[in-house]
């Protein structure tokens, strides 16, 4: 989303992700829509640690890494000085495993089965801890939630199942 109105803006634009097919997905709908951004299949661990970026975004991709807290580590790190990092993911527990695997991934078809490992969502004082480690601090959090009744998705103070935050590097 916030790549869009960045892009036109001049501003440097970036996605990574490690799948190839992710990637060209992503370069089709850039050219569509006539944006800059530099598509890189890469992981944020392989990125050059000299770049420095004011915002990082970690969108539905914690719960799948290898090592949350390596993976935090370096995002972190790319953050200039005051910038800011926003992370969506999975909570871990039952009402996740329930909405996100079971209904997800076996009942709706959502997603492809395996796509998520349970053990591998974090709770919201587990990414918490991570980001205060780094010397990040959580400015905003929220819930996001879905209504079948309205086809959509929208904010809420409902953590459980899927959670953003919003974290700001300190001086």
């Amino acid at each position: 989303l916030w790549g869009e109105p960045l892009s036109r803006l001049g501003a440097q634009v970036i996605g990574v992700d490690p799948s190839q097919s992710n990637i060209a997905a992503a370069k089709l709908h850039a050219d569509k829509g006539h944006l800059a951004i530099d598509y890189r299949c890469t992981t944020v661990e392989e990125i050059d640690p000299r770049e420095r970026f004011d915002i990082v975004l970690a969108m539905e991709v914690v719960e799948h890494v290898v090592d949350v807290g390596v993976f935090l580590k370096r995002c972190a790190a790319m953050l200039k000085p005051n910038g800011l990092m926003v992370a969506s993911t999975l909570n871990r527990n039952w009402k996740s495993f329930a909405l996100a695997i079971v209904g997800a991934e076996y009942v709706l078809r959502w997603l492809p089965r395996g796509t998520h490992e349970w053990n591998k969502f974090v709770t919201p004082d587990e990414l918490t801890k991570y980001l205060l480690d780094n010397r990040l601090v959580i400015t905003e959090q929220t819930g996001v939630v879905y209504s079948p009744f309205a086809d959509k998705w929208t904010l809420s103070s409902d953590m459980d199942v899927n959670y953003m935050v919003v974290a700001e590097g300190m001086v």
